[in-house]
């Protein structure tokens, strides 16, 4: 099965996974500065099946077959090997599928604006608000460029805009639409509960104005992870490594040392 990945680096692999409809840029362009500084590391960017350059699979028709193939994947990429995961949105959903697939493998989680209950209507979600707006920006985009901003963005400043166009906007349109559509129809939540527990250093951050999958539902995770740091930006949204870019590096490197700490007690 043909599943697009960039890696870059060499050394403990890190298994980096997207948002749904997007692709590997999202998680590249928001942890890449993290590893400027750092050696040691093979990050492992994935396009999920029919998302970015990864082609759709008939065989997928639901969220259990997309984790069983990020899983093979794996196996071949990284065969006996221990790693991390980190997962953005869906991703966070499916980086918890493989921690409870291959919880013997997993050495440390990280989870961005997770989500946690695929239902949308059994999310708890604060009202969606807008705190800081370059109203002269918004007025030179497109229509399209300005509803789809305009209905994520918590901080509509120019910054954020490129980002948002670069990392969502631009690679939302490569989807396979009917791809997509078919799992959401079929299946965007397991067939299992996720029950795990992991003891390695976790980090989980939510955006406190993220009206797609709130904070309050990731919240309820936290006895999973003894090991956890939990975060709830303001002025944050579903993109919240982007509109609090500075203080997401920092809880990032706060917890890719504590993983080398957890690595050195053990070797």
């Amino acid at each position: 099965m043909a599943i697009h990945h960039k890696i870059i680096g060499e050394g403990f692999p890190i298994v980096m996974i997207h948002g749904w409809t997007l692709d590997h840029q999202a998680m590249m362009h928001a942890m890449e500065p993290n590893f400027e500084n750092r050696t040691g590391w093979k990050r492992i960017y994935i396009d999920l099946p029919g998302m970015g350059l990864s082609e759709p699979q008939p065989s997928i028709k639901n969220s259990d077959d997309m984790l069983g193939a990020v899983v093979g994947l794996l196996d071949k990429l990284i065969p006996d090997q221990p790693f991390i995961v980190c997962g953005y949105s869906y991703g966070g959903y499916m980086a918890r599928g493989i921690v409870q697939a291959r919880h013997e493998k997993v050495r440390g989680l990280m989870l961005l604006a997770p989500m946690v209950i695929p239902d949308t209507e059994k999310r708890e979600l604060p009202q969606q608000i807008v705190l800081k707006k370059d109203s002269h920006l918004l007025s030179n985009l497109t229509s399209l460029e300005a509803e789809a901003f305009g209905s994520m963005g918590v901080v509509q400043g120019m910054r954020e805009w490129e980002r948002f166009r670069d990392d969502i906007l631009l690679p939302s349109t490569q989807t396979n639409e009917e791809f997509a559509n078919r799992i959401r129809e079929n299946g965007y939540g397991f067939t299992f509960d996720l029950s795990h527990k992991l003891d390695d250093p976790t980090l989980i951050i939510t955006g406190r104005q993220d009206h797609v999958v709130g904070y309050q539902d990731a919240w309820r995770l936290i006895e999973n992870y003894p090991r956890a740091t939990f975060a709830v930006l303001d002025m944050g949204g579903h993109n919240v490594q982007i509109e609090q870019e500075g203080v997401f590096d920092s809880l990032v490197q706060n917890w890719m040392d504590r993983l080398k700490s957890k690595m050195l007690e053990q070797s």
